[in-house]
C-alpha cells in the first residue's frame, strides 16, 4: 500500500456523536397555601428542577456564567472579578455552530486570531500573544507559543478569556490573556444528543454526547463526548479530517469526597498544507494579486496532529466550609508533516526568483502538570475573609527531528500549481532539538472583606523556572527563581455596579531565537488596568469598561526566514495602552448578546508604533434573538470588524544583476465579517440550524504577523446542522 494510500486509510470518515447537557434531578415539596394544613397523610407530587454541575453553562441558555475561578481559585461572579474577563458559553457555540476554537476566540472582545497558515495559528490580546492556554483552570504555555492543528470545541462547556496578566495562577507567560477551556463534567440524570452537519466545500460533521448516572445511587457518574468531521477546504489541493472524544468518570467516595479521572483525544489528519503562505509582493515591490484559493503547497504535503490527555482529579470537602483540590495530568502532542516552504519573491515577468525548500518533520512534546490547593474562609478583625494556597509542578519533555531535501529554483506558476515532485526525503536528520522545560510555583491568594463594600485581593507566587538540552545544536539552558506579586480591588457602588483596579507582573522564558541561532532572553512584562463593572437581569448581564496599561521587554519579534536556523526574531520593547468595553448575556427576555469594543495604541522604547501588524480597534458582536410570533425560530448574526493594519518588508529582485532591494510597506484595510444563523425548533427534541459565514463575501488577508507572506481567508460558505436530544 502506497504512502497516500495509507495516509487516506487512516483518515476515513469515521460517523461518530456529540453535544448535550445533563440535569441534576431534585427533590423538593409544595409549599402549603397561607393558613391552610395539609393533612398528615397528604403526599405531594415531586417536582423536578434541572440544574446543572458545577457552574456549567450548558443548559442555562445563557450567552454569559454566574462565577469563575478563572483569575485567583477563588469563585468570584464576574463582576467580584478585578480584571477584564470575557465568556463564551455552551450555548452561543451551539448557536453558531462554533466547532473550533479560532471560530470561537475570533468572536471574543480583544482577541486578535492571527492565522499565519491554515493549520497554524497565534492568539494575541491587547497587542500581545497569548502563551497560556489551560483546562479547568490548569495549563502549561505551549512550547512553541503557537496552536499546530484544529483544536475542536465539542468537549468544553465554555471558555474563559482573562485578559491581562494572570500572575497568580500562570507565573510564566505573556501578560496579554489567558485563556481557560472548561470541559463538560458528567451529570446525575440521563441525557443524551447528536447532531449531524453537511457545510460547504464537501463539509460532513457527526457529533454524540450522553452522560449520567452509572449505578443507581447516582455516586458513579460518566459522560462521553465524540466527533467526527471531514471535508476538503475553499483552498486549493486541500482536505483535511478529524476525530476526538473524551470520556470522564466521577466517583462519590465518600460524603464531600469526589474522584474523577478523564481521557480524550483529537487526531487531525490535513492534507495539501501550506508551510509558510505566499509571497505578498514581486520583487520589484509591486503587490501579487493572487484567487483567494490560491496555495503554495502540493498536494504530497500533510501535516498530521495528535493531542491525548489523561487526568485525574481529587476533590475533598474539609471542616470549616475549607475545601482541598489535587490534580494531576499528563498531555502528550505529536506532529508528523511533509512540508513545502518558498523563499522569496518572484520576477513580475517571468515568475522566476522563488526557492523551494520542501522538508520532513517530526515532533513530541509531553507535559506533566500537578497541582494542589486548599481554599476556605478564615475570621480576622471580626470580619471574614478567603484564602488559597496551593503548590504547581511541572515539565515539558520536547523532542523534534527534521530532515530537508535542499532547495531548488521555483517559478511563480509551478508554486500555484502545486507541481514540485515530493522528494525521497533520504538524506538523514538535518536538524534536532531535545530540551526540557520544568517549573515549580508556590502560590497564595488572600480576598480581604475590608468593608462590605470594599474586597481587596492580594497574592504572589515564587517560581523556579528550568530548562536544558539543545534547539538545533544550542543550548535551550536557564535558570531562574522569580517572585510575581499581584494586588486587585473592587469597590461596590451599589448592588449591581462596582469599580475595580489591579496589577500584575509575569516574565516568560522564550524558545525564539535570533538570526545567529540565539535563544531570547525572557519576557518581563506587567498589566495594570482601572475599571468599572456591573450586572443585571438578575446577574443574567454582565458588563464592563476597562482602560489598561501592558508593558513587554525582551518581546520576540518575528523578522525572517534562512535555512540555517529556520524562522529568527528580534526582541523589542514595547507598552500597549488603551480601553476596551465587554457586555454577554440577556438583554430582555429572548435576546442574548455577547462581545465589545477594544481601542489601544502600541509603541516601542522611543515612542513610534511597533508590531503594526496588530489592528489597533477591534469590535466583536454576537447576539441571537427568539422570534415573539414565532417562539420556535431564533435568528442571529455576528460581526467581527476590525481597523485598518500594516507591515513593512524587504522586496529583493535575485533575477537581475546586480540583485536589487528595496523596501515595501503591504496594507490590509479595515474590513468586517458578517455571520448569520436561524434555528428553528421542530420539536423540544429535534431542531436545525442554518449558518452563513461571511455573508457579504469579503476579500481579507489572514494576518501579517509573519513577513513577506500572507493567504486569503474564507470566502462566503455556509452549513446546516440538524440536532436531536433526548
Amino acid at each position: 500500500m502506497s504512502l497516500a494510500s495509507r495516509r487516506r486509510a487512516r483518515s476515513v470518515f469515521r460517523p461518530i456523536a456529540l453535544a448535550a447537557p445533563l440535569f441534576v434531578a431534585m427533590h423538593a415539596r409544595a409549599a402549603p397555601e397561607a393558613g391552610a394544613e395539609p393533612p398528615a397523610d397528604t403526599v405531594l407530587p415531586a417536582v423536578k428542577v434541572k440544574a446543572t454541575p458545577d457552574r456549567a453553562t450548558e443548559g442555562t441558555g445563557s450567552y454569559t456564567t454566574r462565577s469563575t475561578s478563572t483569575a485567583t481559585k477563588l469563585d468570584l461572579t464576574l463582576r467580584e472579578t478585578p480584571q477584564s474577563i470575557s465568556v463564551v458559553p455552551r450555548k452561543l457555540m451551539d448557536d453558531f455552530s462554533l466547532n473550533n476554537v479560532n471560530a470561537v476566540l475570533g468572536g471574543v472582545t480583544g482577541v486578535n486570531v492571527e492565522r499565519v497558515e491554515p493549520d497554524r495559528t497565534y492568539f494575541s490580546v491587547r497587542g500581545f500573544e497569548v502563551s497560556n492556554f489551560q483546562i479547568d483552570g490548569v495549563g502549561l504555555p505551549f512550547a512553541t507559543g503557537d496552536q499546530i492543528g484544529d483544536l475542536d470545541t465539542a468537549l468544553y462547556d465554555r471558555v474563559e478569556v482573562l485578559r491581562g496578566a494572570n500572575g497568580l495562577m500562570s507565573s510564566t507567560g505573556n501578560p496579554s490573556a489567558t485563556v481557560n477551556f472548561v470541559r463538560k463534567r458528567p451529570t446525575t440524570e440521563f441525557l443524551a444528543s447528536g447532531a449531524l452537519s453537511f457545510g460547504s466545500w464537501n463539509t460532513r460533521r457527526l457529533d454524540a454526547d450522553v452522560s449520567g448516572a452509572l449505578n443507581a445511587a447516582g455516586t458513579v457518574r460518566g459522560r462521553f463526548t465524540a466527533a467526527a468531521e471531514k471535508g476538503d477546504w475553499y483552498l486549493d489541493r486541500y482536505s483535511r479530517s478529524k476525530h476526538l472524544f473524551s470520556g470522564i468518570v466521577d466517583v462519590d467516595l465518600a460524603p464531600g469526597s469526589t474522584l474523577t479521572l478523564g481521557h480524550s483525544e483529537q487526531h487531525n489528519r490535513p492534507n495539501g498544507v501550506m508551510w509558510g503562505t505566499l509571497p505578498l509582493f514581486h520583487g520589484d515591490g509591486t503587490p501579487t494579486n493572487y484567487a483567494t484559493s490560491a496555495s503554495s503547497a502540493p498536494s504530497w504535503t500533510y501535516w498530521d496532529t495528535d493531542d491525548t490527555q489523561t487526568f485525574a482529579e481529587l476533590s475533598q470537602s474539609l471542616a470549616g466550609e475549607w475545601q482541598a483540590k489535587a490534580t494531576l495530568t499528563r498531555r502528550e502532542l505529536k506532529s508528523d508533516a511533509e512540508l513545502f516552504f518558498v523563499i522569496g519573491q518572484p520576477n513580475a515577468t517571468t515568475g522566476a526568483g522563488l526557492t523551494s525548500w520542501p522538508s520532513k518533520y517530526n515532533s513530541k512534546e509531553t507535559q506533566w502538570i500537578a497541582d494542589a490547593h486548599v481554599s476556605g474562609p478564615f475570621r480576622l478583625g471580626g470580619r471574614r475573609h478567603e484564602l488559597v494556597l496551593g503548590a504547581n509542578w511541572s515539565k515539558s519533555v520536547n523532542a523534534l527531528r527534521s530532515s530537508d531535501d535542499g532547495s531548488a529554483p521555483l517559478t511563480e506558476s509551478e508554486m500555484l500549481a502545486g507541481s514540485f515532485a515530493r522528494p525521497a526525503f533520504d538524506k538523514g536528520i538535518t536538524g534536532s532539538a531535545d530540551f526540557d522545560n520544568r517549573r515549580t510555583t508556590l502560590y497564595a491568594v488572600t480576598r480581604f472583606n475590608v468593608t462590605d463594600a470594599l474586597k481587596l485581593v492580594t497574592g504572589a507566587n515564587v517560581v523556579r523556572s528550568t530548562s536544558s538540552g539543545l534547539q538545533y545544536t544550542l543550548a535551550h539552558d536557564y535558570r531562574e527563581t522569580k517572585a510575581t506579586p499581584y494586588v486587585g480591588a473592587t469597590w461596590a457602588l451599589d448592588a449591581r455596579h462596582s469599580l475595580y483596579a489591579s496589577h500584575g507582573s509575569i516574565y516568560n522564558p522564550q524558545y525564539q531565537v535570533d538570526e545567529s541561532g540565539k535563544v531570547l532572553d525572557p519576557i518581563k512584562g506587567s498589566n495594570t488596568e482601572l475599571g468599572v463593572k456591573g450586572e443585571w437581569m438578575d446577574h443574567r448581564l454582565n458588563g464592563s469598561f476597562a482602560v489598561f496599561r501592558v508593558e513587554q521587554d525582551n518581546l520576540a519579534e518575528a523578522a525572517g526566514f534562512n535555512t540555517t536556523v529556520g524562522s529568527y526574531y528580534k526582541a523589542i520593547d514595547a507598552t500597549s495602552t488603551g480601553f476596551e468595553l465587554d457586555v454577554g448575556g440577556t438583554l430582555a427576555p429572548g435576546w442574548e448578546l455577547n462581545g465589545g469594543y477594544t481601542q489601544m495604541r502600541i509603541e516601542g522604547a522611543d515612542g513610534n508604533a511597533v508590531r503594526t501588524y496588530v489592528p489597533r480597534k477591534t469590535l466583536r458582536l454576537t447576539t441571537s434573538y427568539r422570534v415573539p410570533v414565532l417562539k420556535a425560530l431564533k435568528l442571529g448574526a455576528s460581526v467581527k470588524w476590525q481597523s485598518d493594519y500594516e507591515r513593512k518588508d524587504t522586496a529583493t529582485d535575485n533575477t537581475t544583476t546586480p540583485v536589487t532591494t528595496r523596501g515595501v510597506t503591504t496594507r490590509q484595510a479595515s474590513y468586517a465579517l458578517l455571520d448569520l444563523a436561524a434555528t428553528y425548533e421542530f420539536t423540544r427534541q429535534v431542531s436545525l440550524t442554518a449558518k452563513v459565514e461571511n455573508a457579504t463575501d469579503k476579500r481579507y488577508l489572514n494576518s501579517l504577523m509573519w513577513p513577506n507572506q500572507s493567504f486569503y481567508g474564507a470566502p462566503r460558505n455556509g452549513s446546516l446542522t440538524l440536532k436531536w436530544m433526548y
